[in-house]
């Protein structure tokens, strides 16, 4: 069951993934923050999936650092993409209301950030790149 529920969020953070990349191509319509939240999105299910993987409880929540946290007792490494879930956190919420507001340079930096969070929670689930 435990690994029917990792792919479950996996296969929920590709349907992230594969939207953000839809949405950044599309340059007629500038939709800076949804791309934005989508990358979000996307790293906070691979790091949901990472913590299935190790049996880790975790609350609802959209905090990538309080994620981050509940995974470093069990693998310190996570600290190695902590630098891309700084970049990714606020655009889990914060984005969707008014006040906050993303820029395409934004859009490119969080893409860049989901990718790699991307292929480091993929590498350490035994996952190839697609």
């Amino acid at each position: 069951m435990n690994a029917h529920l990792v792919e479950d969020w996996v296969e929920k953070a590709e349907g992230n993934y594969d939207s953000a990349l839809a949405l950044v191509k599309n340059r007629k319509k500038s939709v800076s923050d949804v791309i934005c939240n989508q990358c979000q999105q996307c790293a906070e299910k691979y790091l949901k999936a990472l913590l299935v993987r190790h049996r880790i409880e975790f609350p609802k929540t959209h905090d990538l650092d309080e994620l981050e946290d509940l995974i470093i007792g069990t693998d310190p490494d996570i600290r190695l993409i902590n630098q891309f879930l700084v970049v990714l956190n606020p655009y889990g919420i914060d984005i969707r209301y008014p006040g906050l507001r993303a820029t395409m340079d934004d859009a490119k930096e969080a893409i860049k950030a989901m990718k790699a969070v991307r292929k480091f929670v993929r590498a350490k689930l035994g996952l190839k790149s697609r």
